[in-house]
């Protein structure tokens, strides 16, 4: 039955329609949700957890109903007034009987579909190859093949898309070619990196979904779903690196790596769990292109065509590029495109990103705290380890970078853009939070936060927050090298922070 909470915005286009969407809370679905409504449709979302949704930042724009699709008593409710249902429900678990699972859920689906008589099923599933049996595929890709057979004999007008690889910042397929990538500038690799593959930028996958659900209703078939570039997993490395601005990856074929071994060797390097990888990887061996683009008649493309793979890359990596701090590293602000990660991504998706994180109490006013952390850098210094800071500086004058001698460009206020030492003010909310961005050489991105703040019980709380974004092998050698010294630095700077606004309170 429905939750109490959000209503759903009362407004709509005349022709809206009112789609149930399944999978809410995982990659596609995610972002699917948005789009759905920025093209004036009802959306009603389905989860087994409703809470998981909560953190989504469309949630109190949709209603949110509690069921599975493999329970038919929690359908019939959640199908109920629905024009087009969105399946993009997946087990992609390694062990245990996943197929199965599938299958049940696909059929439950199916036969209350029908029974509600919707205008059209929407599935998303795998692209496959035409001239492997289906016996013969992986467990994964037999799966999705099932799923979507199933739905197309259900009764109800269905849609079956398939796509290869994602491109996109919490796709786990792209992920994995992420972490491949920046982690290992020599790669011993599975034969499968001589595999070709039609990639798709993950807004051409959406502008896809959402073009779907006005189909006439005669059409009940499959189609294949790419962007324009067909590559080998070689050159995908290789043009990522490039994308990345990373040194040129070799990449060094190995036959006798087995799917298991495959798995368990992109375990060791990604964090991409092994329940993902190991069926991912067990899909790689597969050439699969698209036979066909029909898709474009029904759903026109847009200027240009669908994206290359090298700008869906870009698209990727732009928030870090760009040096901004992302929704799931900060709450700043939302994504801005479907590329970018979003606060509920899985904590492997999006990029590495280490964090060193302090809080302390602090016997003063917010006022008093605030002072301290503008008036940091410049004659009064970073509150820790003063030789270490200094070393750092003239380290990086050696290497051409700007070093510690720029100061401040005033002694107790500070504005966006301004020079601070080696660091650039990014973001300052007045006597809340200032913003540091990272201008010395480094192999990476890095940010430092300080906040003041009151916590539950009305007391002053100083936090701070370092982060820092690897850039290729080095970048991870760079963190892991100086990680030993943080508690030194950033905790020193954190306590004699909060000690020099007591002392400034009690004057």
């Amino acid at each position: 039955m429905p939750l109490p909470g959000p209503t759903p915005e009362p407004h709509h286009a005349p022709d809206a329609l009112h789609c149930l969407v399944t999978g809410a809370g995982g990659y596609i679905g995610g972002r699917l949700v948005p789009e759905l409504l920025d093209a004036g449709h009802r959306v009603r979302c389905l989860a087994r957890t409703p809470a998981h949704l909560k953190d989504h930042p469309w949630a109190d724009r949709v209603e949110i109903v509690r069921g599975d699709v493999t329970d038919a008593a929690s359908l019939r409710p959640a199908l109920e007034g629905i024009d087009v249902a969105y399946y993009l429900v997946h087990s992609m678990r390694s062990g245990g009987n996943f197929e199965q699972t599938d299958r049940d859920g696909a059929r439950t689906f199916a036969e209350e579909a029908a029974r509600a008589h919707l205008r059209r099923i929407v599935y998303l599933g795998g692209l496959t190859p035409r001239d492997v049996p289906e016996d013969r595929l992986s467990r994964h890709l037999r799966s999705r093949a099932e799923v979507g057979r199933i739905f197309l004999e259900s009764g109800v007008p269905t849609t079956v898309l398939r796509a290869a690889v994602v491109i996109g910042s919490g796709s786990a397929s792209f992920e994995m070619l992420r972490y491949l990538t920046e982690r290992l500038p020599v790669m011993v690799t599975p034969s499968w990196v001589g595999t070709r593959v039609q990639p798709i930028a993950v807004r051409d996958v959406l502008r896809c979904l959402v073009g779907s659900a006005r189909m006439p209703p005669e059409v009940n078939r499959t189609f294949d779903i790419g962007g324009p570039d067909v590559l080998t997993y070689r050159e995908m490395m290789i043009r990522y690196a490039a994308v990345a601005r990373l040194p040129r990856r070799l990449i060094v074929p190995v036959p006798m790596l087995t799917p298991r071994l495959s798995s368990q060797w992109i375990g060791l390097v990604t964090p991409v769990p092994p329940h993902l990888a190991r069926p991912l990887a067990e899909s790689l061996r597969y050439e699969v292109v698209c036979a066909e683009h029909d898709i474009s008649r029904y759903v026109p493309e847009p200027p240009g065509g669908p994206l290359p793979f090298d700008r869906a890359l870009t698209l990727a990596l732009q928030r870090v590029r760009d040096a901004q701090v992302t929704t799931r590293w900060s709450s700043a602000s939302l994504p801005g495109a479907p590329s970018d990660p979003l606060p509920t991504d899985p904590d492997w998706a999006g990029g590495s990103l280490y964090t060193d994180e302090r809080a302390r109490l602090v016997d003063a006013g917010e006022e008093e705290l605030w002072r301290v952390i503008e008036g940091t850098g410049g004659e009064n210094g970073w509150y820790s380890f003063p030789l270490a800071w200094a070393v750092r500086g003239w380290l990086d004058r050696l290497v051409g970078g700007v070093g510690l001698r720029r100061g401040r460009r005033d002694a107790q206020h500070l504005r966006v853009g301004d020079a601070l030492d080696f660091w650039r003010v990014e973001e300052i909310e007045r006597g809340r939070l200032l913003r540091l961005r990272a201008e010395m050489r480094l192999p990476g991105l890095a940010w430092l936060e300080l906040r003041a703040e009151r916590d539950e019980a009305g007391r002053t709380r100083y936090r701070q927050r370092a982060l820092f974004h690897p850039r290729g092998l080095l970048g991870q050698v760079y963190w892991w090298s100086v990680a030993p010294f943080h508690a030194i630095v950033f905790g020193g700077m954190a306590r004699n922070i909060a000690r020099t606004a007591e002392k400034a309170a009690r004057r």
